[in-house]
Protein backbone atom coordinates (compact mmCIF):
# COMPACT_ATOMS: atom_id res chain seq x y z
CA UNK A 1 0.00 0.00 0.00
CA UNK A 2 2.99 2.21 0.93
CA UNK A 3 4.56 1.59 -2.28
CA UNK A 4 1.68 2.26 -4.57
CA UNK A 5 0.56 5.54 -2.62
CA UNK A 6 4.75 6.44 -3.27
CA UNK A 7 4.45 5.55 -6.94
CA UNK A 8 1.74 7.81 -7.08
CA UNK A 9 3.53 10.74 -5.61
CA UNK A 10 6.15 10.26 -8.10
CA UNK A 11 3.67 10.66 -11.13
CA UNK A 12 3.14 14.23 -10.17
CA UNK A 13 -0.53 14.40 -10.57
CA UNK A 14 -2.17 17.69 -10.93
CA UNK A 15 -4.75 18.39 -8.58
CA UNK A 16 -5.77 21.61 -9.51
CA UNK A 17 -5.50 25.04 -11.38
CA UNK A 18 -5.44 28.76 -10.33
CA UNK A 19 -5.75 31.76 -12.10
CA UNK A 20 -4.22 34.91 -10.33
CA UNK A 21 -5.52 38.25 -11.48
CA UNK A 22 -4.14 41.40 -10.54
CA UNK A 23 -6.17 44.13 -11.47
CA UNK A 24 -6.18 47.95 -12.35
CA UNK A 25 -8.28 50.33 -13.43
CA UNK A 26 -7.75 50.24 -17.27
CA UNK A 27 -5.67 46.56 -17.05
CA UNK A 28 -5.28 43.11 -16.01
CA UNK A 29 -2.45 40.98 -15.57
CA UNK A 30 -3.19 37.25 -15.03
CA UNK A 31 -0.75 34.33 -14.65
CA UNK A 32 -2.08 30.41 -14.17
CA UNK A 33 -0.50 27.88 -11.90
CA UNK A 34 -1.35 24.39 -11.29
CA UNK A 35 -0.66 22.35 -7.79
CA UNK A 36 0.62 19.00 -8.09
CA UNK A 37 -0.14 15.42 -5.62
CA UNK A 38 3.40 16.75 -4.04
CA UNK A 39 2.14 20.61 -3.28
CA UNK A 40 4.39 22.30 -5.31
CA UNK A 41 2.54 24.71 -7.55
CA UNK A 42 3.94 25.79 -10.93
CA UNK A 43 3.42 28.49 -13.32
CA UNK A 44 2.42 27.37 -16.78
CA UNK A 45 0.81 30.41 -18.58
CA UNK A 46 1.07 34.37 -17.91
CA UNK A 47 -0.12 37.02 -19.99
CA UNK A 48 -0.36 41.13 -19.56
CA UNK A 49 -1.89 44.20 -20.29
CA UNK A 50 -5.49 42.59 -20.64
CA UNK A 51 -8.11 45.56 -21.60
CA UNK A 52 -10.10 45.96 -18.31
CA UNK A 53 -13.10 45.88 -20.65
CA UNK A 54 -15.86 43.52 -22.11
CA UNK A 55 -14.13 42.94 -25.30
CA UNK A 56 -10.66 42.29 -22.86
CA UNK A 57 -12.74 39.75 -20.75
CA UNK A 58 -13.59 38.05 -23.91
CA UNK A 59 -10.25 37.61 -24.76
CA UNK A 60 -9.23 36.47 -21.39
CA UNK A 61 -12.23 34.00 -21.32
CA UNK A 62 -10.70 32.47 -24.54
CA UNK A 63 -7.22 32.39 -23.27
CA UNK A 64 -7.89 30.49 -20.41
CA UNK A 65 -9.76 27.80 -22.16
CA UNK A 66 -7.31 27.45 -24.48
CA UNK A 67 -4.97 26.77 -21.22
CA UNK A 68 -7.36 24.49 -19.57
CA UNK A 69 -7.51 22.06 -22.35
CA UNK A 70 -4.26 20.64 -21.33
CA UNK A 71 -5.42 19.81 -17.31
CA UNK A 72 -8.57 18.45 -17.09
CA UNK A 73 -8.80 19.20 -13.74
CA UNK A 74 -10.65 21.84 -11.25
CA UNK A 75 -9.64 25.64 -11.98
CA UNK A 76 -10.29 28.94 -9.55
CA UNK A 77 -9.81 32.38 -10.02
CA UNK A 78 -8.05 34.40 -7.27
CA UNK A 79 -8.48 38.42 -7.78
CA UNK A 80 -8.20 41.03 -5.32
CA UNK A 81 -10.69 43.70 -4.74
CA UNK A 82 -9.60 46.74 -6.60
CA UNK A 83 -12.12 49.82 -5.45
CA UNK A 84 -14.70 48.91 -7.82
CA UNK A 85 -12.20 48.66 -11.00
CA UNK A 86 -12.47 44.42 -10.41
CA UNK A 87 -16.44 43.74 -9.96
CA UNK A 88 -17.14 43.80 -13.63
CA UNK A 89 -14.59 41.18 -14.57
CA UNK A 90 -15.60 39.03 -11.78
CA UNK A 91 -19.03 39.21 -12.88
CA UNK A 92 -18.17 38.05 -16.44
CA UNK A 93 -15.99 35.45 -15.13
CA UNK A 94 -19.09 34.68 -12.71
CA UNK A 95 -21.40 34.63 -15.91
CA UNK A 96 -19.32 32.66 -17.16
CA UNK A 97 -19.08 29.76 -15.23
CA UNK A 98 -16.23 30.10 -13.09
CA UNK A 99 -15.35 29.86 -9.23
CA UNK A 100 -14.51 33.15 -8.90
CA UNK A 101 -12.82 34.58 -4.96
CA UNK A 102 -12.29 37.59 -4.00
CA UNK A 103 -9.33 38.26 -1.49
CA UNK A 104 -9.35 41.67 0.48
CA UNK A 105 -6.55 43.54 -0.97
CA UNK A 106 -4.60 43.27 3.01
CA UNK A 107 -4.96 39.52 3.26
CA UNK A 108 -3.15 39.19 -0.40
CA UNK A 109 -0.57 41.38 1.11
CA UNK A 110 -0.07 39.50 4.00
CA UNK A 111 0.14 36.56 2.03
CA UNK A 112 2.84 37.71 -0.28
CA UNK A 113 4.89 39.11 2.68
CA UNK A 114 4.55 35.47 3.72
CA UNK A 115 6.13 34.00 0.47
CA UNK A 116 9.04 36.38 1.26
CA UNK A 117 8.80 38.43 -2.01
CA UNK A 118 10.34 41.65 -1.56
CA UNK A 119 9.98 43.46 -4.59
CA UNK A 120 6.18 44.12 -6.20
CA UNK A 121 4.61 44.63 -9.33
CA UNK A 122 1.33 43.81 -11.03
CA UNK A 123 3.09 40.38 -12.59
CA UNK A 124 4.13 39.65 -9.32
CA UNK A 125 1.03 40.46 -7.37
CA UNK A 126 -0.73 38.04 -9.97
CA UNK A 127 1.81 35.09 -9.50
CA UNK A 128 1.17 35.18 -5.79
CA UNK A 129 -2.36 35.46 -6.12
CA UNK A 130 -2.40 32.44 -8.17
CA UNK A 131 -0.12 30.26 -5.62
CA UNK A 132 -2.75 31.58 -3.02
CA UNK A 133 -5.99 30.07 -5.26
CA UNK A 134 -4.03 27.05 -5.30
CA UNK A 135 -2.94 26.30 -1.71
CA UNK A 136 -6.15 27.25 -0.14
CA UNK A 137 -9.45 26.25 -0.44
CA UNK A 138 -10.89 30.12 -0.65
CA UNK A 139 -14.61 31.25 -0.17
CA UNK A 140 -16.24 31.21 -3.39
CA UNK A 141 -17.56 34.65 -4.08
CA UNK A 142 -21.24 35.67 -5.07
CA UNK A 143 -22.03 38.59 -6.48
CA UNK A 144 -24.50 41.40 -4.89
CA UNK A 145 -28.20 41.15 -6.18
CA UNK A 146 -29.09 44.31 -8.11
CA UNK A 147 -31.58 45.42 -5.76
CA UNK A 148 -29.19 45.21 -2.98
CA UNK A 149 -26.12 46.70 -5.02
CA UNK A 150 -28.49 49.80 -5.49
CA UNK A 151 -29.36 50.02 -1.99
CA UNK A 152 -25.70 50.06 -1.16
CA UNK A 153 -24.61 52.79 -3.44
CA UNK A 154 -27.77 55.09 -2.17
CA UNK A 155 -27.04 54.34 1.28
CA UNK A 156 -23.27 55.10 1.21
CA UNK A 157 -23.57 58.39 -0.74
CA UNK A 158 -25.53 59.18 2.77
CA UNK A 159 -22.99 58.61 4.33
CA UNK A 160 -20.61 60.76 2.01
CA UNK A 161 -22.74 63.52 2.08
CA UNK A 162 -23.03 63.33 6.34
CA UNK A 163 -19.47 63.58 6.38
CA UNK A 164 -19.36 66.04 4.32
CA UNK A 165 -21.66 68.44 5.73
CA UNK A 166 -20.32 67.86 9.94
CA UNK A 167 -16.98 69.30 7.94
CA UNK A 168 -18.17 71.70 6.85
CA UNK A 169 -20.29 72.16 9.87
CA UNK A 170 -16.91 71.75 11.88
CA UNK A 171 -15.44 74.99 9.58
CA UNK A 172 -18.55 77.38 10.00
CA UNK A 173 -18.13 76.96 14.18
CA UNK A 174 -14.37 78.19 13.71
CA UNK A 175 -14.66 80.76 11.37
CA UNK A 176 -17.75 82.08 13.53
CA UNK A 177 -15.19 81.93 16.56
CA UNK A 178 -12.13 83.20 14.95
CA UNK A 179 -11.00 86.58 16.02
CA UNK A 180 -11.92 88.10 12.32
CA UNK A 181 -14.98 87.13 10.58
CA UNK A 182 -14.75 87.07 6.80
CA UNK A 183 -18.47 87.35 5.86
CA UNK A 184 -18.17 86.03 2.32
CA UNK A 185 -16.39 82.84 3.28
CA UNK A 186 -19.41 81.98 6.09
CA UNK A 187 -22.18 83.13 3.63
CA UNK A 188 -20.70 80.25 1.17
CA UNK A 189 -20.55 77.57 3.41
CA UNK A 190 -23.74 77.90 4.45
CA UNK A 191 -24.93 77.94 1.23
CA UNK A 192 -22.74 74.64 0.87
CA UNK A 193 -24.76 72.93 4.14
CA UNK A 194 -28.41 74.18 2.56
CA UNK A 195 -27.64 72.52 -0.68
CA UNK A 196 -26.30 69.32 1.57
CA UNK A 197 -29.45 69.14 3.24
CA UNK A 198 -31.14 69.36 0.11
CA UNK A 199 -29.67 66.36 -1.48
CA UNK A 200 -29.93 64.74 1.58
CA UNK A 201 -33.86 65.03 1.64
CA UNK A 202 -33.72 63.64 -1.97
CA UNK A 203 -31.75 61.15 -1.03
CA UNK A 204 -33.17 59.81 1.69
CA UNK A 205 -36.96 59.84 -0.74
CA UNK A 206 -35.31 57.56 -3.64
CA UNK A 207 -34.31 55.05 -0.59
CA UNK A 208 -37.31 54.98 0.38
CA UNK A 209 -38.45 54.27 -2.71
CA UNK A 210 -36.06 51.99 -3.75
CA UNK A 211 -36.88 49.71 -0.22
CA UNK A 212 -40.30 50.20 -1.50
CA UNK A 213 -39.87 48.17 -4.41
CA UNK A 214 -39.30 44.93 -2.86
CA UNK A 215 -42.18 44.57 -0.33
CA UNK A 216 -40.64 41.36 1.31
CA UNK A 217 -37.70 43.38 2.31
CA UNK A 218 -39.58 46.89 3.38
CA UNK A 219 -42.11 45.00 5.57
CA UNK A 220 -39.38 43.33 7.18
CA UNK A 221 -37.60 46.41 7.90
CA UNK A 222 -41.00 48.05 9.55
CA UNK A 223 -41.09 45.49 12.11
CA UNK A 224 -37.25 46.04 12.88
CA UNK A 225 -37.99 49.69 13.20
CA UNK A 226 -40.37 48.83 16.00
CA UNK A 227 -37.13 48.53 18.22
CA UNK A 228 -37.34 52.33 19.56
CA UNK A 229 -33.96 53.91 18.57
CA UNK A 230 -33.59 52.13 15.07
CA UNK A 231 -34.53 54.02 11.87
CA UNK A 232 -34.81 52.70 8.51
CA UNK A 233 -31.60 53.94 7.27
CA UNK A 234 -29.61 52.18 9.93
CA UNK A 235 -31.47 48.98 8.95
CA UNK A 236 -31.24 49.65 5.20
CA UNK A 237 -27.44 50.12 5.40
CA UNK A 238 -26.95 46.87 7.59
CA UNK A 239 -29.07 44.75 5.13
CA UNK A 240 -26.93 46.47 1.88
CA UNK A 241 -24.00 45.75 3.72
CA UNK A 242 -25.02 42.22 3.88
CA UNK A 243 -26.73 41.33 0.77
CA UNK A 244 -29.71 40.81 2.71
CA UNK A 245 -27.85 37.92 4.75
CA UNK A 246 -27.89 35.88 2.03
CA UNK A 247 -24.23 34.39 2.54
CA UNK A 248 -24.46 34.28 6.11
CA UNK A 249 -25.55 30.64 7.79
CA UNK A 250 -24.99 32.14 10.94
CA UNK A 251 -24.64 35.20 13.66
CA UNK A 252 -21.19 34.70 14.60
CA UNK A 253 -20.07 34.67 10.57
CA UNK A 254 -21.84 38.33 10.29
CA UNK A 255 -20.15 39.68 13.95
CA UNK A 256 -16.92 38.59 12.22
CA UNK A 257 -17.77 40.25 9.09
CA UNK A 258 -19.07 43.39 10.59
CA UNK A 259 -15.38 43.52 12.87
CA UNK A 260 -16.84 42.85 16.10
CA UNK A 261 -15.30 39.50 16.95
CA UNK A 262 -13.16 39.63 20.57
CA UNK A 263 -9.54 39.49 20.00
CA UNK A 264 -7.49 37.72 22.50
CA UNK A 265 -4.15 38.83 23.71
CA UNK A 266 -2.57 36.36 25.99
CA UNK A 267 0.37 34.54 26.16
CA UNK A 268 1.79 32.55 29.08
CA UNK A 269 1.74 35.14 31.63
CA UNK A 270 0.67 38.28 30.01
CA UNK A 271 -2.60 38.87 30.04
CA UNK A 272 -3.64 41.93 27.92
CA UNK A 273 -6.82 43.82 27.21
CA UNK A 274 -9.64 42.08 25.43
CA UNK A 275 -10.93 43.94 22.37
CA UNK A 276 -13.00 43.96 18.93
CA UNK A 277 -11.00 43.52 15.55
CA UNK A 278 -12.37 46.43 13.71
CA UNK A 279 -11.14 43.99 10.89
CA UNK A 280 -14.87 44.24 9.10
CA UNK A 281 -17.07 46.40 7.68
CA UNK A 282 -16.99 49.99 8.72
CA UNK A 283 -20.13 51.32 7.45
CA UNK A 284 -22.00 48.53 9.61
CA UNK A 285 -20.05 49.78 13.14
CA UNK A 286 -20.59 53.33 12.05
CA UNK A 287 -24.28 53.31 11.10
CA UNK A 288 -24.85 51.43 14.86
CA UNK A 289 -22.96 53.75 16.85
CA UNK A 290 -25.79 56.38 17.51
CA UNK A 291 -28.75 53.56 17.51
CA UNK A 292 -26.79 52.33 20.26
CA UNK A 293 -26.95 55.38 22.50
CA UNK A 294 -30.40 55.93 21.34
CA UNK A 295 -31.75 52.20 22.30
CA UNK A 296 -30.24 52.73 25.76
CA UNK A 297 -31.55 55.92 26.36
CA UNK A 298 -35.09 54.87 25.85
CA UNK A 299 -34.46 51.71 27.39
CA UNK A 300 -35.39 49.19 24.51
CA UNK A 301 -36.41 45.33 24.75
CA UNK A 302 -33.00 43.84 26.46
CA UNK A 303 -30.36 46.50 25.36
CA UNK A 304 -30.88 48.73 28.37
CA UNK A 305 -30.54 45.65 30.88
CA UNK A 306 -27.14 44.32 28.76
CA UNK A 307 -25.81 47.77 28.91
CA UNK A 308 -26.31 48.18 33.07
CA UNK A 309 -25.17 44.35 33.26
CA UNK A 310 -21.94 44.42 31.31
CA UNK A 311 -21.19 48.39 32.64
CA UNK A 312 -21.52 47.22 36.40
CA UNK A 313 -19.09 44.21 35.38
CA UNK A 314 -15.95 46.65 33.86
CA UNK A 315 -17.29 49.98 34.61
CA UNK A 316 -16.62 51.01 30.72
CA UNK A 317 -19.60 53.12 28.96
CA UNK A 318 -17.81 52.49 25.70
CA UNK A 319 -17.28 48.88 25.83
CA UNK A 320 -20.74 48.59 27.11
CA UNK A 321 -22.01 50.44 24.07
CA UNK A 322 -20.01 48.11 21.63
CA UNK A 323 -21.92 45.26 23.68
CA UNK A 324 -25.01 46.91 22.61
CA UNK A 325 -24.25 47.70 19.00
CA UNK A 326 -23.47 43.89 18.37
CA UNK A 327 -26.65 42.84 20.12
CA UNK A 328 -28.77 45.13 18.07
CA UNK A 329 -27.07 43.84 14.67
CA UNK A 330 -27.51 40.26 16.01
CA UNK A 331 -31.13 40.87 16.47
CA UNK A 332 -31.53 42.39 12.93
CA UNK A 333 -30.34 39.52 11.77
CA UNK A 334 -32.58 37.01 13.51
Amino acid sequence: MIYVFEEILKLKIMLKCSLGIDVSSKKLDVVLSVIDSQQLVKVVASKSAIANTMQGFKNLKEWINKHLKKYDIPLTICMEATGVYHENCALYLYQAGFSVSIILPNKAKKYLQALGLKSKNDGIDAKGLAQMGAEQSLKKWKPLGEFFYKLRSLTRQNQNIQELKTSIGNQIHAIEHGMFLEKSVLKQLKKTVALLDKQLATLEAILLKQLKSNETVFTKIENICKIKGLCVLTVATILAETNGFELFENAKQLVSYSGYDAIANQSGKHFGKTRISKKGNSHIRRCLFMPAFSVVKYKSGNFHNLYERTYQKHGIKMKSYVAVQKKLLTTIFA
